[in-house]
């Protein structure tokens, strides 16, 4: 699933640099996150870097794009060109595998 940032947004900013597709910012109201760009920090890291930043835990699951591993890994690597033989898949850079999915 790509992660969505809910209306409940204070507008922090907190997300924003901790993403690492860049696929975080200020929308019309609140920040937004480019579902193209999400990859669920799967390849970086085995948290979701936006959702641990969020001070009102407002990056959340969208149920509303289930995504796995597989296909969050495969964007990953799209979007790091210039990273993509060394991103690596394992319980420190996917959630998936770090709860044991």
């Amino acid at each position: 699933m790509a992660t969505r940032i809910t209306e409940d947004c204070i507008n922090c900013g907190a997300c924003e640099d901790e993403c690492p597709n860049g696929a975080i910012s200020m929308g019309a109201e609140i920040f937004a996150i480019d579902p193209q760009l999400c990859t669920e920090c799967v390849g970086f890291s085995n948290e979701q870097k936006c959702a641990a930043a969020c001070p009102p835990d407002v990056c959340l699951q969208d149920p509303d794009r289930i995504e796995n591993e597989a296909a969050l890994f495969a964007r990953a690597r799209k979007i790091h060109p210039d990273k993509a033989e060394s991103l690596s898949l394992d319980a420190s850079t996917s959630h998936f595998r770090a709860n044991g999915g």
